[in-house]
């Protein structure tokens, strides 16, 4: 009977976790991540084999294809980029944009939208150039860079739906409303200002007055 308890007693144990641990394996992967981008930015995703990564991370090779595949480091690398984190769904549940559609001034909720957006845009423009180029040669990257695409679109989407829920734009204007704004705030319009020279505060007060228009054509009625 005790040896039946003993049992019974092991079995009920919940398996042993140590911060510091987990902390270290977060730590470990958010290295390899960062390099793997780094690394993918500067050299292109097709000739930055995982070798590469792991000495630029510090690691075995063993360990940075514990973390891969070199597809899924791709895609951690542009979520790391644009908000710090992996796994997110949408972009309207992150803290800063949930801080930002709280305004209830439609001025100040443009002026920190385009302050975010710029940011964002510059942490991410060159990431996401390379995602595009690796997809043109590899499926699995095609994939990522499809899946970063539907995702915007739908966060941009649901940020309209919630725009019209507030009254800010007619209920049948979301759609046009969405896809003019996912042109605005695209990369690819980013890139175009940047690459001609543009500062970030001259993009910062074009965008504004570009979204300024678009709630006015898209304005509910009172």
């Amino acid at each position: 009977m005790v040896r039946e308890r003993t049992i019974e007693t092991l079995s009920e144990r919940k398996p042993y976790s140590s911060p510091l641990r987990e902390a270290e394996a977060a730590a470990t992967r958010a290295r390899i991540v960062d390099a793997a981008g780094m690394l993918f930015i500067r050299d292109g995703y097709g000739a930055t084999p995982m070798r590469a990564i792991a000495a630029e991370a510090g690691v075995s090779v063993q360990t940075v294809n514990l973390h891969g595949p070199k597809h899924a480091l791709l895609r951690a690398a542009y979520d790391r980029a644009l908000v710090q984190s992996e796994g997110w769904t949408d972009f309207n549940d992150t803290e800063p944009i949930r801080a930002i559609v709280a305004e209830t001034d439609m001025g100040r909720l443009l002026d920190r939208y385009v302050v975010y957006m710029a940011g964002a845009h510059a942490r991410i423009a060159d990431i996401v150039r390379t995602v595009r180029a690796a997809a043109d040669a590899d499926p699995a990257a095609r994939e990522v860079y499809r899946e970063i695409e539907e995702r915007r679109l739908y966060s941009i989407r649901m940020g309209m739906e919630m725009m019209a829920a507030r009254g800010v734009i007619e209920r049948d204007r979301v759609e046009d409303t969405a896809t003019m704004l996912g042109l605005l705030v695209s990369n690819d319009t980013y890139l175009h200002f940047r690459d001609a020279g543009w500062s970030p505060e001259r993009y910062q007060a074009w965008l504004r007055g570009q979204l300024m228009a678009l709630v006015a054509a898209g304005g509910a009625s009172s």
